[in-house]
Parts: structure tokens; sequence; C-alpha cells
């Protein structure tokens, strides 16, 4: 059985990678994606960007259509706003809240100084002996999940994936390191873009927040099947996500880029 509170954040997570980057300019954009467990699709999300040229808001709404003994039907949003800065986005204000089987899961935190200010979880996290506690050690130099994968580069090539992403969701703290494979070409016409990509392979190394007896982090920290392909964003010099594969215990979980708008 898949977590049942967990395919909403892990489909908001994977939604992630694929925000359209802000231009130089005033933007609005909005991006559509389709996500698919083993083959089967289970989700959907619309992810909405306003940024006015030094400062940015994002929202993502997805929606969890549900798999018989693998998933729950649920949905998960997410906001997150703050500062436009010449390297990237600059994460000041994160919210996620998740539905799923009649519950809400709700996550606050506040960001500054380049770490976390503050942080609220509702209803709290029994504390668990299994359970590796966060160290306020462990909170300076972070991002949340949105602004951490606004990339910015010169060209579409591998020095897109040589980055570390030191991440905290407002639960747990983990780092990405990526690393490139290689250029590879997007044809399918059922997508919205089709052309040059760039694939990156993304390791997962959890820190702290998680749960020493969980078999789903155990799972993704040894595994060497988390890709990403990034094509770029018009001319801007931005990138994102085409396509983002996970492997997980019970198939592949894919998202990919159905619609484009900016």
């Amino acid at each position: 059985m898949f977590p049942t509170r967990l395919l909403p954040a892990l489909a908001a997570t994977l939604l992630l990678f694929g925000l359209p980057a802000p231009a130089r300019a005033d933007v609005t954009a909005t991006a559509g994606y389709l996500l698919a467990l083993g083959g089967v699709n289970v989700a959907t999300a619309q992810v909405q960007l306003n940024d006015g040229g030094g400062r940015y808001d994002v929202s993502l709404d997805a929606h969890v259509t549900g798999l018989a003994g693998l998933v729950a039907s649920g949905t998960a949003n997410i906001e997150s706003s703050g500062a436009d800065t010449a390297s990237g986005l600059r994460s000041e204000s994160f919210h996620l809240l998740t539905r799923a089987n009649g519950e809400d899961f709700d996550i606050k935190a506040q960001f500054a100084g380049g770490g976390v200010s503050a942080f609220v979880i509702t209803p709290p996290i029994v504390n668990n002996i299994n359970r590796v506690p966060i160290e306020r050690s462990q909170l300076t130099g972070v991002g949340d999940m949105v602004a951490a994968f606004i990339l910015k580069a010169p060209a579409l090539d591998q020095s897109l994936c040589n980055r570390k992403m030191r991440i905290f969701t407002g639960i747990e703290r983990f780092d990405l390191a990526m690393s490139d494979i290689g250029p590879d070409k997007a044809t399918s016409l059922r997508t919205a873009y089709q052309g040059p990509v760039e694939q990156c392979r993304i390791k997962y190394t959890p820190i702290s927040g998680h749960f020493t007896t969980s078999e789903s982090t155990a799972y993704l920290a040894q595994s060497d099947r988390i890709f990403v392909w990034y094509a770029p964003l018009g001319s801007s010099g931005y990138f994102i996500p085409y396509r983002v594969l996970l492997a997980t215990s019970v198939g592949d979980l894919s998202m990919v880029l159905t619609s484009l708008k900016d």
C-alpha cells in the first residue's frame, strides 16, 4: 500500500521541478502537468507564477485521482513567495496543504537571512523514537521546495545539472545532488514542448526529520533512478523540466509537461 498521505505531497514535490522561471521583465505563466504511477494516470496539476521583477508568488494545485490499493484520492496546494534575485528565487514564505481521506495536513514556514526563521505543522507530528531530530544548525543555507528548483543558466548544457540543493519541507531536511547525463531530445507531440533537453540524475540524501523505519526514505536514498529532463523556457535564460522520473517500489512515478502559457 502506498502511504495515503504521501502521494499528494510527493506529486507536489515533483511538480515543483516544473515551475516556469521568471523572465527579466514582469511575467505571468501557467504550466500544466500530468503524473502517472506505473503507467496509469493518477494526478494532474496547474502551476501559476506571478513575477513582478523583484518579487514572486507561486501557487500550485494538484489533484490526485487515486489508484485502488495503492493511492488515495486527495489534493495538494502549495504557495511560495519571496524575492526574485539574480541567482534565483529566495523564499520568504512557504505553505503546503494536503487533503486525503478526509484529513488535512498543513505546513507553514518562514525564511530569513538564508535560513528557516519559523515553521508550524498542523496537526503536529508526534514525537517518535524512530524519527531523526531536526537540528537548528541544519536549517541554515536552505530553501523551500519551490524556490530551490528555479534554474538560471547561460545555456542548455551540463551546467544545469551541476548543483546541490539543500531543502527543508517543514517536515524533513534533505539534500538533492544533481549530476549531468547528457543532451536528449523531446519529440512527443502530446506534450507542450518538442526540442533539445538536458537530462540530469538526482541523488537524494536524507538529513533529518525522516523516520529510520521508513521504507520509502530508504528506497529513495538508495535509488539511482531519479531523473529530470530540462527544457529552455523560450529565450529567457531560464529552464524548466520537460519530464521527471522517480522510481518507487510500486512502479515509476513520472511527470510530463502538457501545457505552458507564458
